[in-house]
Order: structure tokens, then C-alpha cells, then sequence
């Protein structure tokens, strides 16, 4: 191994100029890597904004013209290292080498880039792919790199993988062993033995390269497929302090618990998200009160949002298509709420679950919203105001709760802000006791607010209360760095036409598997009538437990089976007869059953 590493050092330093020998020359004692991704994202600034698949060009011309004027404190860009062609989405996700030629754009762009984003005072978090290679027999990289499963010339060869020995080949198959989760391959990725000296030290020196770029964190994908304490090893190599934040996803009673990788930096709640589902979908969005007291992750070190790339096209969150406007409400909450770091996910439109980003990838803007297939989450006005609101009440402890239904909840910052989310589907006109001084103030969801002019509604402070209507399935937001008259008064924005739902969960017990998936279809539009190409997704998140809430009309009985897709797209369907459930009136359910 010794004598292959120092043949391979020559192509490295070219790969990575100026890291290599820095990340080599590092000798942290073990008692450091605690320390080394000390909490952040540090200062007043914390509010992230996922730009999914976004060019470097492009992202570059948005710091300057919108995320660094609204506030946005990181941008997470799309990994940035060589990877296997095509048009679909997740092939950024399968790695060929370490050069930094991707579809997003090449070295100088991705350096070009994150200076510019610096000027603008946004801090830059490169998706990062530490467990795995390509998934592909062989094939070529977006920067003409050739490779087969096991051999990336000059990079990895056979012994550089694990290797299970499994049937049919070295894939998971008992999700309920740590061993193989963490060492076998996931759907076929080529797992890197990220236990070894070579491999730990090549991903050190590829994040120090990023690092010398001037990047200022990492989202580590697929982190739970590694050992926490292989990823303490290759942070220890660090020549400078990121942040951190590790995709860890949770199962009850699975070997792998999100409380492992705390000691590397920031772990990606995922409960938080499924909670939000439920609540806004029907479950009461009053259950969201303590969120630090429920066994996740403590909210100093969780990283939390409504919707990532993934739950957007798996069914296991809300997204910009749920019913009466709770993906905005629900984000307005998530920026709100002092529990965790939250990252506001930007991505495009989609008709399939493999669909890449639009226009080549170059994300472009309207003034509020999205162009050419870009959704531009971003910039809608209720988003871009509560980032400023977040940044406004930054650590202030939240007071002043109130909830006089399970569908109605407000609460303050302190003197900071005070925000009202209505998920009814009638108005709620109160008057709020609130610790802001008197004064006029601009809701943040309605309009924005330059020299004392506010274009959205405008409420009076008055001895601590204040008197407003909140739209139904909409919210109001004040804070004080954001005064004056509005435009109309008493009022409130960001509602829209309310349609009643339930939350309805369905847990599916169904033994799979590699390459097969669990669908659902059903006698109603929400269930696809019957059309299993327009099947919804169940997440194996928690397998063999197959899961997805869906929103549903009130009182509405129904038929519907679980299908299984092959590998080869064929489908296979639960046998007869059709299963058959009725909605409840109000709230949320939750259907278990068993593949037959």
C-alpha cells in the first residue's frame, strides 16, 4: 500500500494543487476533531439556501443580485468534483475523480464563484461525496476520466473498496446490520473502504483542495453509510475549521443512531421534516411548540428544512405542489422557530423522478419567483422576509405562545419578532401580546419594507398588543429591523384558497429486494386513479416499513393497493381485493399494513 501511495502522489498534487502536502503534513492529536467543527454557522447570518443543480455561473450572479441583499448566510451548491455523464439529476451523486470539472462548471468557475458570493457576503457549503464512487461497470467522467467499477486510474484500485461477498453482489441486504450498511455498497455505488489509510487521506486532500478554494463548509451525502468515526479521522486532516453538516437519516430501532456523528458537526433531521408533513397536513401544527425535548437532535447541532432534492421527489415531505399553501406556511414556521440551523431548498420542475435541472443548469429569476423551469423558492417574498426575520431574532429565546386551536399557533422572539401561522380555512383576527416596542412595523409575508416605506401591511405596536387578521392557510410576520407604515393596516398576507385535508400515513410492511420499490395507487385523484405510472413513491426510510403521507379529502372513503416495481420497470401488484379505508373528518391517521 505505502509503495502504491507514493506512486499515486505525483497525479494527486496535480489533482488537487497545493492541499496534498498541507493535508499530509497534518498531525491532529484525536482529542481535536471535537473542536475542529466547533458549532456553527456562526454569526447573524444562518439561514441556508440549497440552490439544487444550479451552474457556478449562475449561482455567482445570484449571490450578487438577490441572496446577498436578502440576507441568505450560505449557499449549498451541488458537488462540484467529476462525475459520470448524463442529463439525469443524480448523476452529480456518482463520482469519477477529483477534478473539478462538472456539469455545474469547472475549477475556475466553481473558484470564481465562491469569490464572488464572498463579495456579496454569502458563505459557500459544497455537497460533498465521501462514502462512494460511481455506480456504473465502466464508463467516462465529465472531465474525460475513464473508469470501471473497482479502478479509477491513479486514484482507487480493487483494495481501495469494500467488498462483502454478498448474493447477487456486494449490495446491502439486512439494513439491520451496522456492518453491512456501512461496509457494502449502496445500490450498487462502489463503497469506498473509508477505514483506510489511502482512501482517508485522497478525501482529506480532495476537501482541503475545496477548502484552498475558499469554500467555508461541507454537507457530507450519505453519511450514515460511514462510520462516524471515519469521518472524525478524514476531518481530522482538515487544514481549517468548515462547517459540517451530515445527511443521517433516522429509523426506530436501526444500528445507526443521528447521535453518533454529533462529534463531527451538524446532523440533518429528518423527523423534523416528516413532523412538519404531518402537521400541516392536517395533524395540528399546535404539537410544534418544544421541539428540543423529543429525542432528535438537539437543535444547537440539527440542521432542519421543509423539503431536500430527495423528499421532493420520494413523497416524504411537503413541496411546492402540497395543498393550501403549506409548503410556504410551513417555511415560514421553520424560519420562525429558534429549533436548528434551517436550509430553504431552490430547485426546478419536475415531471419524473429522474428529470434534471432545466436551461443546462443555468438558474434564472423573475423578480419574485421562478424562469424557464427554475422554481426559485428563494425569492418568493414570504421566504426571502423570514430569512430576514431569522437573522433579526437570531438566538432570542422564543415566548408569548399561543394556540387557541390545534390549527393556530403565534409566538415571539423576545423584542425582536412575533410571527402568526394560520393552517385554517377560516381567518383568525386577535390581538397578540407581543415584547416588541410600539411602533409601526412591515409584515415580512406580505411586502418588504425600504427608508420607512412598507409595500405589504403595515400593524401598530401599542402598550405590547397588536391587532391583526391572519389570513386563512397564511401567516403574518413583524420584526423590528423591518418598520413603518404598510400599505394597508390590520390586516395580513401570504393566504390562499384553502382546501381541507387529512394527513394520512401509510406504513406498508414489504420485504423487498435490491432495485425493487414499493408504490402506492388508489380509486381518487390523490392516489393517481389507478394509473401506476403516476404511482406515489413510499420511502424505505425505515425498512422493511415502507412509508408516505398523503393528503386527502375529509370524510372521503376510497380503494387503493401497494404495487411493486421491478428493477426492469415492470409491476407487480398486491393480490385481491382492493384494499379500502375512509378518511377521517379532521386531522391525521395513520393506515399499517402488510404486503399480501
Amino acid at each position: 500500500m505505502a509503495a502504491m501511495w507514493s506512486a499515486l502522489l505525483p497525479l494527486l498534487a496535480w489533482l488537487l494543487p497545493s492541499t496534498l502536502a498541507a493535508s499530509q503534513s497534518i498531525d491532529m492529536p484525536s482529542d481535536a476533531t471535537a473542536d475542529l467543527n466547533a458549532r456553527a454557522p456562526l454569526g447573524t447570518k444562518t439561514v441556508i439556501v440549497q440552490m439544487f443543480q444550479w451552474t457556478w455561473d449562475s449561482i455567482a450572479a445570484e449571490c450578487t443580485d438577490f441572496l446577498g441583499p436578502a440576507g441568505y448566510g450560505f449557499v449549498q451548491v451541488s458537488p462540484p468534483q467529476e462525475h459520470i455523464t448524463g442529463p439525469q439529476w443524480w448523476t452529480d451523486y456518482q463520482p469519477v475523480s477529483y477534478i473539478l470539472t462538472s456539469k455545474r462548471g469547472n475549477e475556475q468557475q466553481f473558484k470564481n464563484m465562491v469569490d464572488t458570493c464572498h463579495a456579496a457576503g454569502v458563505k459557500v457549503i459544497a455537497d460533498t461525496l465521501f462514502n462512494h464512487m460511481a455506480g456504473a461497470d465502466s464508463g467516462n467522467g465529465t472531465a474525460g476520466s475513464t473508469f470501471t467499477h473497482y479502478v479509477y486510474p491513479g486514484i482507487y484500485e480493487f483494495q481501495d473498496f469494500h467488498h462483502c461477498g454478498l448474493e447477487p453482489g456486494d449490495d446491502i441486504v439486512n439494513y439491520d446490520s451496522r456492518v453491512e450498511v456501512q461496509t457494502c455498497e449502496l445500490d450498487n455505488l462502489a463503497d469506498l473502504a473509508t477505514e483506510t489509510e489511502h482512501v482517508e487521506e485522497v478525501l482529506a486532500a480532495y476537501a482541503n483542495h475545496l477548502l484552498s478554494l475558499g469554500v467555508d463548509g461541507f454537507r457530507l451525502d450519505a453519511a450514515m453509510w460511514i462510520a462516524a468515526s471515519n469521518i472524525s479521522n478524514i476531518l481530522g486532516r482538515l487544514s481549517a475549521k468548515p462547517y459540517v453538516t451530515q445527511e443521517v437519516h433516522w429509523g426506530a430501532g436501526q444500528p445507526i443512531q443521528p447521535p453518533e456523528y454529533l462529534v463531527n458537526g451538524d446532523v440533518q433531521e429528518f423527523r423534523y421534516t416528516t413532523a412538519l408533513q404531518t402537521a400541516f397536513l392536517g395533524g395540528g401544527i399546535a404539537s410544534l411548540q418544544e421541539l428540543d425535548n423529543l429525542g432528535w437532535v438537539p437543535g444547537s447541532q440539527a440542521n432542519v428544512f421543509v423539503a431536500t432534492h430527495d423528499t421532493e421527489r420520494d413523497g416524504t415531505s411537503l413541496t411546492i405542489n402540497s395543498p393550501s399553501n403549506t409548503y410556504i406556511t410551513a417555511t415560514v414556521f421553520s424560519l420562525a422557530h429558534p429549533y436548528g440551523t434551517p436550509t430553504v431548498l431552490s430547485s426546478f420542475a419536475f415531471t419524473d423522478f429522474d428529470e434534471g435541472a432545466p436551461n443546462g443548469g443555468a438558474g434564472t429569476c423573475a423578480a419574485a419567483g421562478g424562469a424557464d423551469g427554475w422554481l426559485c423558492q428563494h425569492r418568493f417574498v414570504a421566504i426571502a422576509g423570514m430569512t430576514g426575520f431569522r437573522n433579526q431574532v437570531g438566538a432570542v429565546p422564543m415566548q408569548d405562545w399561543v394556540a387557541p386551536t390545534t390549527q393556530q399557533i403565534a409566538f415571539g422572539r423576545g423584542s425582536a419578532g412575533f410571527v402568526a401561522i394560520n393552517n385554517a380555512e377560516s381567518a383568525w383576527r386577535a390581538t397578540f401580546a407581543t415584547s416588541l416596542a410600539d411602533g409601526a412595523y412591515c409584515d415580512v409575508i406580505s411586502g418588504t419594507s425600504a427608508a420607512g416605506v412598507c409595500t405589504g401591511t403595515g400593524f401598530t405596536v401599542t402598550g405590547g398588543t397588536f391587532t391583526a387578521t391572519v389570513p386563512a392557510c397564511g401567516a403574518i410576520a413583524i420584526h423590528a429591523g423591518q418598520t413603518g407604515n404598510g400599505s394597508s393596516t390590520g390586516g395580513g398576507g401570504g393566504g390562499s384558497a384553502c382546501s381541507p385535508t387529512v394527513a394520512v400515513t401509510f406504513d406498508e410492511t414489504a420485504t423487498t429486494t435490491f432495485g425493487e420499490n414499493i408504490f402506492l395507487v388508489g380509486s381518487i385523484p390523490q392516489l393517481a386513479n389507478w394509473d401506476t405510472s403516476a404511482a406515489i413513491p413510499l420511502s424505505a426510510a425505515t425498512y422493511p416499513v415502507w412509508a408516505a403521507t398523503v393528503a386527502l379529502p375529509p370524510n372521503t372513503s376510497f380503494q387503493y393497493k401497494f404495487i411493486r416495481i421491478e428493477t426492469d420497470g415492470s409491476v407487480v401488484w398486491e393480490s385481491d381485493p382492493n384494499r379500502v379505508a375512509t378518511t377521517n373528518a379532521a386531522g391525521a391517521q395513520t393506515v399499517t399494513t402488510s404486503w399480501r
